[in-house]
């Protein structure tokens, strides 16, 4: 993501309190009295969002169904979702923002269903065993409506003139797909979108059919195959433009097919820029490692909707006022880093915006001749980046500050001063391929940078990661 504009007792008793306990919970008791399945978590104690997410569960893949009527702003539909229980479920949670659920069943049988905020709680008829995949269905509707950050900024169902744009760092998607709202637990996804006809639907992934239905409206297929947090999926509803290419480089560097998107209004202006999507991509392949996903892309919106470029899954949303190339750049960077990789907590996001700012970097040193260096040396005078350690932000409201970006960018590139250009090259290309399409923390970065240095790097942590005050020199 490019930075946010601001504009949100006895033996007796015990055993008695623990049948209660087991009763209240939803637990289980077989004959011989054991309590069995308990309710998975509600919220996984991240650091900054503490209610997002959910336990017992690990979702594999998402179906959405969804129909949307931009006249109204009224979204129908259906989330058929796959997990594995990671323990014995007596009743499980879904984040959901705002629409209502009319129904739900868990392996074909009706589900009770309990809501309470942005937490929905399916009891399921009967429990669900540790290691067992089950399917839940979850049929819904309304008007979804926006969250506003604590920065201020605003996110997930952003409606438009003629339709909408879906975006949900962090937590923007619970507005339109209920889910597993967590970057840790990440899952394939197949997306029908239906709108009404001339207006496209584009989302993450490869488009597999698009066909007029019988009412005369369009409905689009979806497929994203490779595992995705959940506030990487988009939906993007309007008069869009659509341009597909080839992957572009040799043997060594090609990349996947692209399709872009745009709005009319800015189709023209874009198209250039557009088209130089599969050579960017084949240069940072040379430098980063294979591209991780089987597609890639770009959505550009008119401006008035997004105040920020976004960086979901193969497809990254841009308000075309922020349609540069510095910013594509920086979020197709973002494809390895923040995406194949992601963040194992919220704490962690340094990690995707310092590679994707350092990657800004990397580009103008090979292309306009202005060394990382220099770039560096700019951010050390900028005050505003010793507001706190990247590592650390003090709040939520601070995970989109400049420290976060720019202090994080330094911090790799004083990496690269110690250990080498040769070394760092292997670090830069090794990091996204050891965690490929998984989560990944701070601690396992600097454990994986010290191994491949074959040393220990405290000192250059301690300073640069983890301390409180400028150095004296950069």
């Amino acid at each position: 993501m490019t930075p946010r504009n601001r504009t949100g007792a006895a033996a007796g008793g015990l055993a008695a309190a623990l049948i209660s306990l087991a009763l209240l919970a939803g637990g289980c008791t077989e004959a011989t009295g054991g309590v069995r399945g308990t309710p998975g978590t509600a919220g996984l104690r991240d650091p900054y969002f503490p209610k997002l997410g959910n336990g017992g569960y690990d979702v594999r893949h998402y179906a959405l169904t969804l129909a949307y009527d931009p006249g109204s702003g009224r979204l129908d539909g259906t989330a058929e979702i796959t997990a594995r229980a990671t323990q014995d479920l007596s009743a499980f949670n879904l984040d959901l923002a705002g629409l209502t659920v009319d129904r739900a069943s868990v392996d074909g049988a009706p589900a009770a269903v309990n809501r309470a905020g942005n937490e929905l709680t399916l009891r399921p008829r009967e429990e669900i065993r540790e290691g067992a995949e089950f399917r839940t269905v979850v049929r819904y509707a309304g008007v979804p409506e926006a969250i506003t950050d604590a920065d201020g900024s605003e996110e997930g169902w952003l409606r438009t003139a003629d339709g909408a744009v879906a975006v949900g760092q962090p937590a923007g998607s619970m507005t339109w797909f209920p889910g597993n709202h967590h970057p840790s637990d990440k899952a394939a996804y197949e997306l029908t979108l239906t709108v009404p006809a001339g207006l496209e639907a584009i989302s993450n992934g490869v488009r597999t059919s698009r066909r007029t239905t019988a009412d005369g409206r369009v409905t689009s297929v979806w497929q994203a195959p490779e595992p995705m947090a959940s506030y990487l999926a988009t939906v993007a509803i309007g008069r869009y433009e659509t341009e597909e290419t080839g992957g572009k480089g040799n043997a060594s560097t090609t990349t996947a097919p692209v399709l872009t998107a745009a709005e009319r209004s800015v189709a023209d202006a874009s198209a250039a820029l557009r088209g130089e999507i599969p050579e960017i991509l084949a240069r940072q392949t040379r430098r980063f490692g294979p591209y991780p996903f089987s597609t890639a892309g770009a959505i550009v919106t008119a401006d008035g909707t997004l105040g920020y470029a976004l960086e979901t899954q193969t497809r990254p949303v841009f308000p075309a006022a922020s349609f540069d190339r510095t910013t594509l750049v920086h979020e197709l960077a973002h494809q390895w880093f923040g995406n194949s990789v992601s963040p194992a907590t919220w704490r962690d996001l340094w990690l995707n915006e310092g590679f994707a700012t350092y990657a800004e970097w990397l580009y103008t040193e090979e292309f306009e001749h202005v060394p990382a260096r220099t770039h560096f040396e700019r951010a050390f005078a900028q005050d505003a980046n010793w507001a706190f350690s990247p590592a650390d932000p003090p709040s939520a409201e601070n995970l989109f500050d400049p420290p976060v970006y720019q202090r994080g960018a330094m911090v790799l590139h004083k990496l690269r001063e110690t250990v080498g250009d040769a070394t760092f090259d292997r670090i830069l290309r090794g990091w996204p391929a050891k965690y490929r399409h998984a989560n990944a923390s701070t601690a396992d970065f600097t454990a994986y940078a010290e191994s491949v240095a074959g040393r220990d790097l405290d000192a250059l942590w301690d300073v640069w990661l983890y301390g409180d005050g400028r150095p004296e020199s950069p």
